[in-house]
C-alpha cells in the first residue's frame, strides 16, 4: 500500500514461485506459462533444466532483489524445503525445519512490506500431516498425526500465518506424492523399483497411498488462485487407494507381471541402505480432498489406473523407460 492509502497496480498475471527448480517447480511453471502468465522462478541455484520462466537468485532467508518480484505480483507460490526423502538424523531434521520455516517467513515478511501485496500465496505443506489412517479417509478437518514430519507440518503452516497480511488469502497446500514424468520427481525411483520386479505389496499392503497426477496438481494450483479457498486444502485425488492395489495397477502399466512382496522389516533395512526412513512406506495415507471436491474442482486423473497408465504411455514416448 502506498502512503496515500492506495494500492499500486497489480501484474495480474505474474506468479512468483519460491524453491521453483526442482520438478513441481518446473511443472507448474510450464502449465502457468503456457497459459500467458509471466513467471518468476526464485530459488538458489538456477534450474539445470530449460524453463519457461525467469530466474532470480536467493537464499531463503534474507530481503533482496527477490523481493521486488513479490510486490504487485498476482499470485505467490512456496515450494521451498529440503526433501524428506533422506535419513532423519539431527543435522538433516535441522535443515527440513529451517528451509521451510526461514523460506516462509522471509515471503510472509516480503508480502508484509510489499507496496502492493499479492492477493494470495500459496505454500507448501504436506498430507502426511494426518495421523496413519486405516479405517477411514481424512479431509481437512480429519484428525492431525504425531511424530516429527508432523510437527515439520504444524510448525510449517503456523509460520504461513505469523504475518498480519489483511490483504493477502493464504493457502496451505497438503500435497499428496504427485505423480509426473521428469527428472527429480518421485516417478524417477519408483519406475525403477516395479520395472526391476520389486514392487510387490509393503507390509501387507493395507496402508493407504494418496497421490495425485501432476496435471491435476497444476490445475488445482490454478482453481485456488482463482478461487476464495483459504487455510488447510488437501491437493490429492478422490481415490486413495491401498499399497497392494496401487502396485498392481502400477505394475500392469508396465505390464510387468512380478512383483516382490516385502515385510516391514526389509522395508526399514531397505531404507537404510536408501539413506531414506520406512515411514515414506509404511504410513497410511487416507487422504480425501473435501475442500477442493466442495468448491466444484474436477479432475482430469481421478482414478489411479488411468492416471498411472497415462503417465507410463508418456515416459515410454519420452524415453524415459531405457533409463
Amino acid at each position: 500500500m502506498t502512503q496515500n492509502g492506495h494500492f499500486t497496480a497489480h501484474d495480474e498475471r505474474r506468479l512468483v514461485i519460491a524453491g521453483g527448480s526442482g520438478f513441481l517447480g518446473r511443472a507448474a511453471a510450464r502449465h502457468f506459462s503456457s497459459r500467458g502468465w509471466d513467471v518468476v522462478l526464485v530459488s538458489r541455484s538456477r534450474p539445470a533444466h530449460t524453463t519457461p520462466a525467469r530466474w532470480v537468485p536467493w537464499d531463503g532467508v534474507r530481503q533482496d532483489a527477490w523481493a521486488r518480484e513479490i510486490d504487485g505480483a498476482a499470485a505467490v507460490l512456496n515450494l521451498a524445503g529440503r526433501t524428506v526423502n533422506c535419513r532423519y538424523n539431527a543435522r538433516t531434521m535441522l535443515e527440513i525445519y529451517t528451509s521451510r520455516l526461514a523460506s516462509t517467513r522471509a515471503l510472509g515478511r516480503a508480502i508484509r512490506d510489499s507496496a502492493a501485496p499479492p492477493p494470495v500465496w500459496l505454500n507448501s505443506s504436506t498430507a502426511t500431516i494426518y495421523r496413519d489412517a486405516r479405517d477411514g479417509p481424512q479431509s481437512e478437518s480429519g484428525e492431525i498425526g504425531a511424530g516429527f514430519s508432523v510437527d515439520v507440518a504444524l510448525r510449517w503452516e503456523a509460520a504461513l500465518m505469523e504475518e498480519m497480511l489483511p490483504h493477502t488469502r493464504r493457502v496451505a497446500l497438503r500435497t499428496a506424492m504427485v505423480y509426473g514424468v521428469g527428472t527429480g520427481g518421485v516417478m524417477e525411483t519408483t519406475d525403477r523399483v516395479v520395472r526391476l520386479g520389486g514392487a510387490g505389496a509393503m507390509a501387507g499392503g493395507s496402508q493407504r497411498v494418496s497421490w495425485i497426477h501432476e496435471t491435476d496438481f497444476c490445475r488445482a494450483l490454478e482453481f485456488l488462485i482463482a478461487s476464495e479457498l483459504s487455510g488447510p486444502v488437501n491437493v490429492c485425488s478422490p481415490e486413495p487407494l491401498p499399497n497392494n492395489e496401487f502396485l498392481r495397477a502400477y505394475r500392469k502399466a508396465w505390464r510387468m507381471p512380478l512383483g516382490l512382496p516385502s515385510a516391514a522389516a526389509l522395508i526399514q533395512v531397505g531404507a537404510r541402505i536408501m539413506n531414506s526412513e520406512a515411514e515414506l512406506l509404511l504410513k497410511s495415507r487416507w487422504v480425501w480432498p473435501g475442500r477442493l471436491l466442495d468448491a466444484g474442482f474436477e479432475f482430469l486423473y481421478p482414478t489411479w489406473e488411468n492416471a498411472i497408465h497415462a503417465l507410463v504411455q508418456e515416459a515410454r514416448l519420452k524415453g524415459h523407460h531405457t533409463r
